[in-house]
């Protein structure tokens, strides 16, 4: 199953947005734009669908419905978001999802749905608020996604939306975990139980996808040898590198001495491994050599080839976006302005398919569209 297509209204950055999406899409634009907050779309229908989460804790876990909603709209319209999603199983049919919450205006602390649906083609599986939402007002601060009891004709959406992947290693928390707060095993984005999440994976799948791992990094890490997965004494567990180059006293090297770049790069690689649900990347290229960001894009999509899985990322790298494999199609550019973040498919702009039709990348041609316009003036001294 892949997303199609995404609307949303009023959402942070977003004050009105109607995209097609690919298996493979590239965020592009500058600072503050909202490539962070377009992914968080897809965090926050996860966030809603897993267990243990819900409407309720996915807004309150983003601080309240006021830091959700665009700023550039009136502070009663409602946040809106439709997916369309493509599932081979369906014969064709797409699934379609949507959203609509609105703030309470007797309990700010309490948002609950202006409207839920669920349609599979033409048939219109779900549509709320019903006639027992009108009886029981308190039933709108649910979706019908989050209940078991209730999505069982939808229920392969939820557990679509409860699948979504996204890993943003920060090598400091997978170095030294003890040393700061974090979220538990089950819901950890940046890396802080990363080890721990890698000892709970079967030994016999573990270590196929490290001998993968081991054999990338042996072409980006010069001299690596090996990689293994090891415990301490008191049963933590590590990852050790071996290099050839090194002298029998000193051949080993624990993660808490690995570069950021060896520690995000193996944290990449492991995240395209795991599973087939749709992957959720944020800049990629941060502490990579740019000859390893140059290969990025093409390794993405050998990945994809195999198990048919959907990647999102954004990105300030042109040189993850100079392989003449991405196609314009596969782009999408915001542009922030003073009414909210447009968001634009690279393939309508006919400067951009002139430049590519020139034999330019895609990296080079969307440089005029990603840039501040005023960053020739950038300075700190006059």
């Amino acid at each position: 199953m892949i997303v199609k297509h995404l609307k949303l209204k009023n959402w942070k950055n977003f004050k009105n947005v109607s995209v097609d999406l690919t298996e493979r899409v590239f965020l592009a634009g500058p600072n503050d734009s909202g490539k962070s907050n377009f992914l968080d779309v897809f965090k926050f229908m996860r966030d809603i669908a897993k267990s243990g989460g819900g409407l309720q804790k996915a807004i309150k876990d983003r601080g309240g419905l006021s830091n959700i909603r665009c700023r550039t709209s009136n502070q009663n319209k409602d946040i809106e978001i439709e997916l369309v999603l493509s599932d081979d199983s369906t014969n064709g049919l797409n699934w379609k999802y949507g959203l609509g919450i609105k703030q309470d205006k007797r309990d700010y602390r309490k948002p609950f749905i202006s409207f839920e649906y669920v349609q599979k083609g033409n048939t219109k599986i779900l549509d709320r608020p019903n006639k027992s939402d009108e009886k029981d007002e308190e039933r709108k601060t649910e979706t019908h996604l989050e209940q078991v009891n209730a999505n069982q004709r939808f229920r392969e959406i939820a557990k679509y939306f409860s699948s979504i992947n996204y890993l943003h290693i920060i090598p400091q928390l997978v170095r030294n975990p003890e040393e700061f707060w974090g979220p538990n095993i089950h819901d950890d984005p940046y890396g802080r139980n990363f080890l721990m999440h890698l000892s709970k994976i079967p030994a016999r799948t573990r270590t196929t996808r490290l001998k993968k791992i081991e054999n990338a990094l042996k072409i980006a890490v010069p001299h690596l040898k090996k990689i293994t997965f090891t415990k301490d004494e008191s049963g933590y567990p590590h990852l050790e590198a071996y290099y050839d180059h090194w002298s029998q006293k000193s051949a080993k090297q624990r993660e808490d001495q690995f570069s950021d770049g060896t520690l995000r790069l193996i944290g990449l690689l492991w995240s395209l491994l795991e599973s087939d649900s749709l992957l959720l990347l944020e800049e990629p290229e941060l502490s990579l050599n740019v000859g390893i960001v140059k290969k990025l894009a093409p390794l993405i999509y050998k990945m994809q080839q195999q198990n048919n899985r959907q990647v999102v990322m954004s990105t300030h790298s042109f040189d993850l976006l100079s392989d003449k494999g991405i196609g314009p199609e596969e782009v999408l550019l915001l542009k922030p302005t003073n009414k909210g973040t447009v968001v634009e498919n690279a393939s309508s702009k006919k400067e951009i398919i002139a430049l590519l039709e020139g034999g330019m990348s895609i990296g080079d041609a969307i440089v005029p569209h990603v840039t501040p316009e005023e960053i020739r003036k950038f300075n700190l001294y006059k």
